[in-house]
C-alpha cells in the first residue's frame, strides 16, 4: 500500500468536511428521532470525530485510537443521544451512515480504501460506536432504575394520607370500645389494627426516606376515560374526614354534580388527595373548598383554603421535590411535586396563589382529551 494514500484521504476529509457533514445530516435526518433536531444538536460530536479520523490517518498508527476515543467525545455523544430520544439502533446507524459517506467521498476522488485506510477507518468508527453505545445503554439503565424508584416513592407518599385516616378512625373506635370493656374481641381487633397500621406507616416512611433525593422525571402512563367529578371528590372527602376532623377543618365539595371530565381517574384522585391533605394540614379550624368548572373545552379545578397561606419565599418553590417545609408541617416534600407531575402528564398546568394569613388556592387546568388514545 502507498502510504501517501493515507495522507491524501486525510487531506480530502479535512477539505470536504462541510460537504461530508451535509451529506451525513441529509441521510441521518431519515432516522425518526433526528427529523426535528437543529443542526448543532444533530452534529454534536461528529465534526470532532471526523477530525480524529483525519489525525489517525495522518499518524498512520492505529494503536492509540481506542485509548484516545475512550475519554473523548463518543461517551458524551452517547449521553446526548439519550437526551435527544434516540434508540440504540439509531445511535449505531448514524455512525454507519458516516462510514458510508466517507467511502463515497474516497470513491469520488479515485482512492482505494483497501488495506490500512480501511483498517483505520473501521477502528476509529467501531471504537466510537462501542463507547457511545456503552454510555447510552448505561444511562438508559440508570434512568429506568431512577424512574422505578421515584414511582415507588410517589406511591408510598400517597399511602400516607389514607393510613393517617385509618389511624384516626381506629382511635375513635378505641374511645368507643376502651380496653377492659366487655367486648373483648373488639378490643383485640383494635389492638391488631393499631399494630398493623404502625407497621405499614414505618414501611412507607422507609421507602420515602430512601428515595427522597431523586431528581429524574417520572414517566406516567394514563388510562383515559370520561366520568363524573363530583362523586370522586365526595368519596375523597369521606375518606379524609377523620383527618380533617382531628383539626376541626371543614371540607366542602363545590364541584357541580353534572360536571364530567376526561382524565385518568386514579391519577386525578391522587392529585386531589394531595391538595386536600396539604390544605387540611395548613388550615386547622378553617375551611377547605374543592371546586371545578368548565372553561371552553378545558376543565379548571381548584382546592382553596382560608388557612395560614404560603410565604413569598416559598411560593415559587412549592412544586419542587423536597422544597416544602418538611420540618414544620410534617410533610415529605413530595406531595405537590406529585400534583405537578400528574397534572402535566394530563397535558394540563397547575398554579398557586396565596396570601399569608388569608389562605391559599391551587388551580389546575385539564384539557379536554375525550378523543385522545393512550
Amino acid at each position: 500500500m502507498n502510504p501517501q494514500i493515507l495522507d491524501q484521504l486525510a487531506t480530502i476529509i479535512v477539505r470536504d468536511r462541510d460537504a461530508l457533514l451535509a451529506k451525513w445530516r441529509e441521510q441521518v435526518r431519515e432516522l425518526p428521532s433526528a427529523k426535528n433536531l437543529d443542526t448543532p444538536t444533530l452534529n454534536d460530536h461528529i465534526p470532532m470525530l471526523i477530525d480524529e479520523l483525519a489525525a489517525a490517518l495522518r499518524k498512520k498508527d492505529d494503536e492509540t485510537i481506542p485509548e484516545s476515543l475512550r475519554e473523548g467525545s463518543p461517551p458524551a455523544h452517547g449521553l446526548q443521544r439519550v437526551q435527544d430520544g434516540f434508540d440504540i439502533e439509531e445511535v449505531v446507524a448514524e455512525y454507519n451512515i458516516l462510514r458510508g459517506c466517507i467511502h463515497d467521498l474516497a470513491d469520488s476522488n479515485g482512492l482505494n480504501l483497501q488495506g490500512k485506510p480501511f483498517h483505520i477507518i473501521n477502528k476509529v468508527l467501531d471504537g466510537a460506536i462501542g463507547q457511545a453505545v456503552q454510555t447510552y445503554a448505561n444511562q438508559r439503565a440508570k434512568d429506568m432504575q431512577n424512574k422505578r424508584e421515584e414511582y415507588l416513592a410517589f406511591v408510598a407518599h400517597d399511602l400516607r394520607t389514607p393510613l393517617n385516616a385509618i389511624t384516626l378512625a381506629a382511635k375513635v373506635l378505641e374511645l368507643i370500645f376502651p380496653e377492659g370493656t366487655s367486648n373483648v374481641e373488639a378490643s383485640k381487633m383494635l389492638k391488631a389494627l393499631h399494630r398493623n397500621v404502625q407497621q405499614l406507616s414505618g414501611l412507607v416512611s422507609k421507602v420515602i426516606d430512601e428515595n427522597s433525593n431523586l431528581q429524574t422525571e417520572l414517566g406516567v402512563h394514563l388510562q383515559w376515560r370520561t366520568f363524573d367529578l363530583w362523586p370522586l371528590v365526595e368519596s375523597l372527602i369521606h375518606d379524609l374526614h377523620p383527618v380533617a376532623e382531628s383539626g376541626n377543618t371543614q371540607l366542602i365539595n363545590a364541584v357541580p354534580d353534572d360536571l364530567i371530565v376526561s382524565a385518568d381517574a386514579s391519577s386525578l384522585r391522587r392529585i386531589f388527595q394531595n391538595l386536600i391533605a396539604n390544605a387540611i394540614r395548613h388550615t386547622p379550624g378553617g375551611q377547605v373548598t374543592i371546586g371545578a368548572q368548565k372553561r371552553d373545552a378545558d376543565t379548571e379545578c381548584w382546592v382553596s383554603d382560608n388557612g395560614e397561606g404560603i410565604s413569598d419565599e416559598m411560593i415559587g418553590k412549592v412544586f419542587d421535590k423536597g422544597e416544602t417545609d418538611t420540618q414544620n408541617d410534617g410533610g415529605t416534600g413530595l406531595g405537590l411535586a406529585i400534583v405537578k407531575t400528574f397534572t402535566e402528564a394530563h397535558g394540563g398546568q397547575v398554579a398557586v396563589e396565596s396570601t399569608q394569613g388569608a389562605g391559599t388556592t391551587f388551580r389546575l387546568t385539564l384539557p379536554d382529551r375525550t378523543a385522545t388514545k393512550n
